[in-house]
């Protein structure tokens, strides 16, 4: 995941391939449409549902939560949270 102070990003990776399984953002046009900011708390949470979404269809359902060095509190910890409430497990 990535976050900056205006949008959330966040991939499903599968390292030992080398390739993107699934991805959601704040930037991706049905998201973006629904949101007054990509940068809070909101934003992240609707990320992680998107993510969560994305990855059932393409078969994934435990991944590996790498927070990218920010603090798991605020966005981090929505955007995890509504991922685990989409049926990820971390």
């Amino acid at each position: 995941m990535f976050r900056s102070n205006k949008n959330i990003y966040a991939q499903i990776i599968d390292d030992a391939a080398g390739r993107t399984l699934a991805s959601a953002s704040s930037m991706d046009e049905g998201l973006k449409a629904e949101l007054p900011s990509g940068g809070n708390r909101s934003a992240a949470g609707m990320v992680g549902t998107a993510l969560a979404e994305r990855a059932q269809a393409a078969g994934v359902k435990q991944v590996v939560f790498d927070r990218g060095g920010y603090a798991f509190h605020g966005r981090v910890r929505e955007l995890a949270e509504a991922a685990r409430k989409g049926g990820l497990a971390f």
